[in-house]
């Protein structure tokens, strides 16, 4: 146990960490491998990989986002602020660079593979860089009107989602949107803007509707069971069915023999089967409880930028978990 009166850095970082949240993502962290476990060893044979190929890796993914994750802690708004706007800059970049350079997956170019790193999906970099740029920008407009930082802010969203919707990736595109559209409603702007926002949304989703196949095929897929194949998600429902409260129990499930991306797309799918409905509430609880403390968190933050930055994470990290 650290003590408040302890002098050192980690002792102060202790203290000044929420350990609410900081327990719910190890918490999940850890869950994450050990359904992995689960669901990763069928895929892995069928692709011709070692057994545990997917825990491995994402045993060191997790090791480097640790690394970063208390690394990130350690710094002040205003080295946040540089290190986003470093972040963003190189990600936009190689975002742009998948249009030419990367790696064509179903359809869609979202992925560059970087040597012995692997392939990274610079998106994901982007995400977060933007949403502290963006908390950045807004509060700036609210602190000091003679600065264009709404203006900025209003700019920044087209110049993050066209090379999204160029890709194409337009569950990307819908989720930088919305979140960008939270930020805009916390800084307390005109409810004039909100609702013309709004309208654009609705506008933008007609048009993806008209003018995009595969934006017409989710959409009609989502409404009309009948519409076309749901095989997959179809299995995937019925594996919840199967694991019952309880589960069948751990490697017992057939699921993950029969869908193409038990571990990633239907890994609660997996869960479900295997653990039991018991536990996908218990995941579920700790996803909202994170989110919920950290807009807690945010609320009670007297600096404008804080308070943006950690609402618009929060909202990312809870629409990117429900999507």
């Amino acid at each position: 146990m650290v003590s408040r009166a302890e002098p050192s850095l980690s002792g102060r970082w202790w203290w000044s960490i929420d350990r609410v949240i900081l327990s719910a993502l190890v918490a999940l962290m850890v869950s994450g491998v050990v359904l992995l476990m689960a669901g990763g060893p069928p895929v892995a044979e069928r692709l011709g990989l070692s057994t545990f190929h997917f825990v491995n890796r994402q045993a060191v993914y997790l090791v480097a986002a640790m690394t970063v994750f208390v690394g990130v802690s350690f710094l002040t708004p205003r080295q946040v602020r540089r290190l986003a706007l470093l972040i963003f800059t190189v990600s936009l970049a190689m975002v742009v660079a998948t249009l030419y350079l990367g790696v064509e997956v179903k359809g869609a170019r979202r992925w560059l593979t970087l040597g012995p790193i692997g392939s990274i999906q610079p998106s994901e970099f982007l995400k977060p860089a933007f949403v502290v740029l963006a908390a950045w920008a807004f509060s700036e407009g609210s602190r000091r009107p003679d600065l264009p930082g709404t203006w900025i802010a209003c700019l920044l969203r087209p110049a993050t989602i066209a090379p999204l919707v160029l890709q194409p990736d337009f569950g990307q595109t819908m989720l930088v949107t919305l979140v960008w559209a939270g930020l805009f409603f916390v800084a307390g702007l005109h409810w004039f803007w909100v609702l013309g926002l709004g309208g654009a949304g609705a506008v933008g989703i007609l048009t993806a509707y008209q003018l995009v196949p595969h934006v017409r095929a989710r959409i009609e897929r989502f409404m009309d069971k009948g519409s076309g194949d749901t095989f997959q998600i179809d299995t995937a429902l019925e594996s919840f069915a199967q694991g019952g409260w309880l589960g069948k129990g751990p490697g017992e499930g057939t699921v993950k023999r029969i869908l193409p991306d038990a571990h990633t797309d239907f890994i609660f799918a997996v869960t479900a089967e295997e653990f039991g409905i018991v536990v996908c509430i218990l995941l579920v609880m700790l996803f909202a409880l994170i989110v919920l403390r950290a807009l807690f968190v945010a609320q009670k933050a007297e600096d404008p930028f804080i308070r943006l930055a950690v609402t618009g994470l929060a909202l990312l990290f809870g629409i990117q978990a429900a999507i």
